[in-house]
């Protein structure tokens, strides 16, 4: 069997009457090999320490080397020269970083290019077999997962999840598994804690592999659960709900546990009204696909936008039926070049002809741009919506309810609209809005509760709110519902909190001393 090691490209096999030994190419110096516990490790020891290998440089042991390179100083200049010190453990690390990092895959590092760089570069070093590679990759995974293990351990705030699921090309299932917390530097953090295959979308397996990573993890104290609509996700929440509870970890018996994704409800509130497909949008979708069919259409194009004078970086793009977001796109990129439209249509007759033939029967008039118009203004609130909800370097938690008002009263305005088809779209749009957000039952009270602890608006601003985009009715069971899971929210931290917070908050301390992160810290609110 071929030796897959390249520290044989050093080293020749003999057979001696001790049994088999490799001796060096360079110096004559013999080991023993052959056998299991003979690794290659001493072989490689022997090349970078021979004085006759050519590539090492003869010098004394542990000596640096100069090199130019930038070195900050305390004055601030930068000074040319420091020393680095050869070290191949180092170096090795660093190659792992890289494939990790640039996504790059194993057999990179076995390309005969990247070899004759790493030989230019630094001749001692010899390049590590896509194997070693892998195995250095997943040592730094189990490194840095113990750091992020401590971190977790140590942090004084309960954690939120986020979890999704889909199928790939090669019809395998995957669930990915995402933590984000407030550290103990008041720094919002997010970690992927698992990316693995699962057997099915059922919400018991969901369930099962989210308790699973959790248990390896360590991680107990869970807040809520971020998930989109599907119905497996009840049924995994509830399992979820069912084991937190039983680790007693739980917050109010995880009332909270369940949180709907809102950017999720935004898409299927807008797929819904977006059904109702307005003629203008439809003749605009064919001149853009009529454009792009083609090269030297395009080119055409290109110079028609140039004639008209119009300075734009956005290009023609057409959009995907089952995302309402590359509709948006497709209309915002078209409108600004409505002009270039025109001229096309003037100098290329197979334009208006072709497009005569095709759905929509025509090229866009001026009426249609305008239509367009008022659908992309449309779309852009909800566009936006989505970008704001959807940050993961900032907190969001507080920005739900606002962006729930607008939706509400953007939709409330609409339907009252002489434009008879923006009028049934948004009454479409409503009721898919009812269906999430109509019934007080499904509403996670975490959504206004966030909204309530923030200093600019509080309770009152909440209650105004709520009557305003809600009939009187579910407007009363809002307020009940909200005061009582702030209650209930405080007695549960106050009885959870130790000896030392009660004698704090018992002292004849003012209260008002404290900032409000010194005040969240003492009960570890975390929304």
């Amino acid at each position: 069997m071929k030796d897959r090691s390249e520290v044989w490209e050093h080293f020749i096999k003999e057979e001696t009457h001790t049994g088999m030994e490799a001796r060096c190419k360079y110096c004559g110096m013999r080991y023993k090999c052959g056998t299991k516990r003979n690794g290659t490790s001493p072989l490689w020891a022997h090349i970078n320490r021979c004085r006759k290998y050519p590539y090492n440089t003869p010098k004394e042991s542990k000596q640096s080397l100069l090199s130019f390179k930038s070195n900050k100083i305390e004055s601030g200049c930068t000074s040319g020269l420091s020393y680095v010190k050869y070290d191949p453990t180092v170096i090795r690390k660093a190659l792992s970083e890289m494939v990790i990092v640039d996504e790059l895959p194993f057999k990179f590092v076995e390309g005969v290019g990247f070899k004759k760089f790493c030989n230019v570069m630094e001749p001692r070093f010899h390049v590590p077999s896509r194997i070693t590679v892998a195995k250095d990759c997943y040592e730094t995974f189990l490194t840095q997962k113990r750091k992020l293990k401590l971190v977790l351990k140590n942090c004084n705030s309960r954690v939120s999840l986020t979890t999704d699921t889909w199928t790939s090309i090669q019809q395998i299932n995957y669930m990915c598994l995402t933590v984000h917390f407030v550290d103990n530097d008041w720094n919002l953090q997010k970690r992927i804690l698992n990316f693995c295959p699962i057997s099915s979308h059922k919400g018991e397996e969901i369930g099962k592999e989210i308790e699973k990573c959790l248990l390896d993890w360590e991680l107990e104290k869970v807040f809520c659960i971020t998930v989109d609509n599907a119905s497996s996700n009840d049924t995994a929440i509830g399992y979820m709900r069912r084991k937190i509870n039983g680790w007693k970890a739980g917050v109010l018996k995880g009332r909270f546990l369940h949180m709907r994704c809102v950017a999720h409800i935004v898409n299927l509130v807008v797929s819904d009204g977006l059904k109702i497909v307005n003629e203008s949008i439809t003749r605009v979708r064919q001149a853009v696909r009529f454009i792009k069919q083609s090269p030297s259409r395009l080119v055409r194009f290109k110079k028609c936008v140039v004639e008209e004078k119009i300075n734009s970086k956005k290009l023609l793009c057409l959009d995907v039926p089952t995302r309402w977001n590359s509709t948006f796109l497709m209309l915002d990129a078209a409108l600004v070049f409505e002009y270039a439209f025109e001229r096309y249509s003037e100098e290329d007759p197979h334009y208006v002809i072709e497009l005569n033939e095709r759905e929509g029967k025509g090229c866009p008039t001026s009426e249609d741009w305008e239509t367009v118009r008022r659908f992309s203004e449309f779309l852009q609130v909800f566009y936006d919506l989505t970008l704001r909800v959807s940050g993961s370097l900032h907190v969001t938690s507080n920005l739900f309810f606002h962006e729930l008002v607008s939706v509400a009263v953007l939709l409330k305005d609409l339907m009252t609209n002489d434009d008879v088809e923006m009028c049934l779209m948004a009454t479409k749009m409503k009721e898919k809005y009812d269906k999430y957000w109509g019934d007080p039952k499904k509403i996670n009270m975490l959504i206004f509760i966030a909204v309530v602890l923030d200093p600019r608006y509080k309770l009152d601003y909440v209650e105004w709110m709520l009557i305003e985009i809600y009939d009187s009715k579910h407007a009363f069971v809002l307020v009940n519902n909200l005061k009582e899971s702030l209650n209930a929210l405080y007695e549960e931290y106050r009885g959870s909190s130790g000896d030392v917070i009660r004698e704090e908050v018992s002292s004849s301390m003012d209260s008002s001393q404290f900032s409000p992160k010194q005040k969240k810290l003492q009960y570890g609110w975390t929304i």
